[in-house]
């Protein structure tokens, strides 16, 4: 299953390198010396569009590797937003951070729906990118670039938003997110637009369709997190997210309304040197 390899190669990949990056330097000023490390290792399923605009959903699935080097708590310092939003906290100061972002954007194959036989296929690519934000009490308003370096598109998105935080009982963390999504003319181009040509080859005969720079969708999302034993974390998120302007008018759209949902555990392993 694509979505299965990839996002975990994404998800994994990332988590365990913007950790592991960082033990050199903490090793020697002596933060949370010790003599092993801690890894939170599980998995999750979820949910998710066939593609940007489609009305059919797929299944996937993927490892989670947190490791946490000498009890030094690096694992926290990782969050991830999706399958190109993987973030390493690397600095906090006075409310304010930022850090560095990888992942994986998911193309599309030209039989992922009727119509987009005849346009080809988009390939996946490896995402780069870093985010800032400022956090004040319990919320976080932050902004993100995320870079496609590989593959057939190589445009961008910025998203921004604010997230509420908040503990609702011990052990039990709920998650509030709204937000909207820009995306560069290469990128809209490629997800949303259709050329001349494609539009000679498209079995459904679609017309040629432009598509600019733009905000390409607003999005709101819940999350949970509960701590089930102090080794044992359960965690669930579901994004609803709304095409507009040029991503909605797009041919290639069934649907305006985007929905990903995502059910996930991790357990915490003890690791001795």
């Amino acid at each position: 299953m694509r979505p299965l390899s990839f996002f975990a190669i994404a998800v994994s990949a990332a988590a365990a390198v913007f950790a592991t990056a960082f033990v050199p330097a903490q090793a020697q000023d002596g933060y949370g010396a010790g003599p092993g490390f801690s890894a939170d290792i599980g998995g999750a399923v979820g949910i998710k569009p066939k593609y940007e605009g489609s009305d059919e959903y797929e299944v996937f699935g993927f490892p989670v590797v947190f490791p946490d080097f000498g009890g030094g708590g690096l694992g926290d310092r990782v969050t991830v937003r999706g399958a190109d939003d993987v973030r390493f906290r690397l600095v906090e100061f006075s409310g304010f951070e930022l850090g560095p972002l990888a992942g994986y954007a998911f193309g599309r194959d030209e039989d992922d729906g009727d119509l987009l036989r005849g346009l080809g296929d988009v390939d996946d690519g490896l995402v780069l990118g870093a985010y800032a934000g400022y956090r004040f009490g319990p919320v976080l308003l932050d902004v993100s670039y995320h870079q496609i370096v590989t593959g057939d598109d190589d445009g961008y998105q910025i998203r921004f938003g604010g997230s509420l935080e908040q503990e609702l009982r011990p052990g039990f963390i709920g998650t509030l997110r709204v937000g909207a999504t820009y995306a560069d003319d290469v990128y809209m181009r490629s997800y949303f637009g259709i050329s001349g040509v494609q539009a000679l080859n498209s079995v459904a005969g679609l017309s040629a369709y432009d598509a600019e720079a733009g905000i390409k969708d607003v999005h709101v999302e819940l999350g949970a997190k509960y701590e089930l034993t102090e080794r044992i974390t359960l965690k669930a998120t579901g994004q609803y997210a709304r095409l507009v302007g040029d991503a909605a008018d797009s041919p290639i759209v069934e649907s305006e309304d985007q929905f990903i949902g995502v059910l996930g555990a991790t357990y915490r392993f003890d690791f001795q040197r």
